[in-house]
């Protein structure tokens, strides 16, 4: 009877040993069990690849941190799902190995066992945090960076593996299989597929981790109408239910869980409700959207004899555009090679991320349109409106040039380029060098024939010094409208084309 009354351990101190202390050094334990996981280290090897793959040459080098935000949000998902992975197995190893019954016998309750597992996924939520500050830092350093990124959006990452690992603790003590986690994974997979997936920006697609929405142009930061906070607290909320909720199935019925579930559904649900009303823009944001892209608040800044306005974000950009500007301005002749220009920044931002509009070409004399987008094929796009404004006068007369003046156009564009011919291919619509095409530019695009084609081609192919003296000498003529693509190779000293021209529709 002694011996017995001896073992019996009392209550509070049979209460303290299962404290704290042992649910934060269970869930130490399960945390290195999760990190050292094959489902977790394989994911993160594939997502650090990801980050040095994409961060080498994202955006061209020019990234706009306010869309380099939400680009991180893609890649946790794949380390959220094999967490989800690792931690229903970490919970369900008792019964997988037969060792249930044993932990009977121990003063850790399930109920704290289960509090472990879930704290034991924040160590792997907070490595991804690192990644995705890492991914965020990288392009924010790049010289031609500008915006502003958000911290909530930056936060939807590392809450996506937070709500992930959660889930996978709750689907064990719900479903005590170990084939509950891969059918979880199907069902989630295939939710945000065909149901909530990441595409689109409707009030529905907010109830899936990241709603990336990478839209065709940067639109500045206060134009962005996201509800990135509310979405940040419903993840964090929805993690947290699913924490406090697997704690609850477990036995856990202490005022502190209880207190903790319903907190955690209320952020759910008032993050939620709130990000889903603040999908639709409101009238104050669809006004600065009309201002933006009608009669838009420009600060201009002058590089030599050209004015550029842009949005207060890319000033820092003008230097870059202004590059460009004068390489083509030093090629032409005439009263062109020192006539004023204006640059203005222009975007469609009544249609918010989704919107894919047309800008329409400008009337006025000497102005030229730029995006938000630069790099890549954007430097030929823009090089080519600058030309042909000097060449016609206005960027809706350069839209219909369909005469031998293309090829001056394309040669201003185009020659000072380190690979003139490359840079041909890449601002054309087909991608090709041969026959007639489409020819990119930020607003109405121009047209070449096939002639027109031949002849550029020849040009770019001779040294720039050369043509370019022959540009500056026969200047008046080259740019005069109704001059044959003909004429235009007579006179620049390479062989005419083999057809007619004949514009392309």
């Amino acid at each position: 009877m002694s011996a017995l009354l001896t073992a019996a351990a009392p209550a509070g101190e049979a209460e303290r040993r299962g404290g704290v202390r042992s649910v934060l050094a269970l869930a130490r334990f399960e945390a290195r069990r999760t990190l050292t996981s094959v489902p977790v280290v394989l994911a993160f090897v594939a997502y650090l690849a990801w980050i040095v793959w994409r961060g080498r040459s994202s955006y061209d080098g020019y990234p706009a941190l306010q869309d380099a935000d939400r680009a991180t949000q893609g890649m946790p998902m794949l380390v959220g799902l094999a967490v989800l992975v690792s931690t229903n197995l970490g919970v369900l190893r008792s019964l997988r190995h037969g060792t249930e019954d044993h932990f009977g016998v121990l003063v850790v309750q399930p109920w704290r066992r289960t509090a472990a597992h879930a704290l034991s996924v924040v160590p792997v939520a907070l490595l991804t945090a690192v990644c995705v500050a890492g991914q965020f830092t990288w392009e924010a350093l790049k010289p031609g960076a500008v915006g502003h990124g958000s911290p909530a959006e930056l936060a939807v990452g590392p809450l996506t593996v937070l709500l992930f690992g959660a889930l996978g603790v709750l689907a064990a003590r719900l479903l005590p299989s170990p084939l509950a986690a891969p059918l979880l994974v199907v069902v989630l997979l295939f939710a945000f597929m065909l149901g909530t997936g990441p595409s689109g920006e409707g009030g529905l697609s907010w109830l899936a981790p990241a709603v990336s929405a990478i839209s065709s142009d940067t639109l500045p930061s206060d134009l962005l109408g996201r509800p990135a906070a509310w979405h940040a607290l419903y993840l964090a909320g929805a993690g947290l239910s699913a924490a406090f909720l697997a704690v609850l199935l477990a036995g856990g019925r202490h005022l502190v869980v209880r207190a903790g579930t319903a907190l955690a559904l209320a952020l759910a649900v008032t993050g939620g409700v709130l990000q889903a009303g603040g999908v639709a823009p409101s009238p104050e944001l669809t006004a600065a959207r009309e201002r933006a892209s009608v009669r838009p608040e420009h600060t201009c800044v002058e590089h030599g004899r050209t004015t550029y306005c842009a949005f207060p974000e890319w000033v820092p950009r003008t230097g870059t555009w202004a590059g460009v500007v004068d390489r083509v301005r030093s090629l032409a002749g005439g009263s062109a090679h020192d006539r004023p220009l204006v640059v203005r920044q222009r975007i469609e931002a009544r249609y918010g991320l989704d919107g894919d509009a047309a800008i329409p070409a400008l009337a006025e004399p000497d102005q030229v349109t730029v995006g938000t987008a630069w790099g890549g094929n954007r430097v030929p796009e823009f090089s080519s409106a600058v030309a042909a404004v000097l060449v016609a006068g206005t960027e809706q007369a350069a839209a219909e040039v369909c005469d031998g003046r293309m090829v001056t156009v394309m040669w201003l564009s185009l020659s000072w380029m380190d690979d003139p011919m490359d840079a041909l291919r890449r601002v054309r619509l087909d991608d090709s060098v041969r026959g007639s095409a489409i020819v990119l530019a930020p607003t109405d695009p121009l047209s070449m024939t096939e002639g027109q084609t031949d002849v550029v081609r020849r040009l770019l192919e001779k040294p720039p010094v050369g043509v370019g003296e022959r540009v500056r000498t026969h200047w008046a003529e080259l740019t005069s409208p109704g001059v044959t693509t003909a004429r235009v190779a007579e006179l620049l000293g390479v062989a005419g084309p083999e057809k007619a021209d004949s514009c392309v529709g």
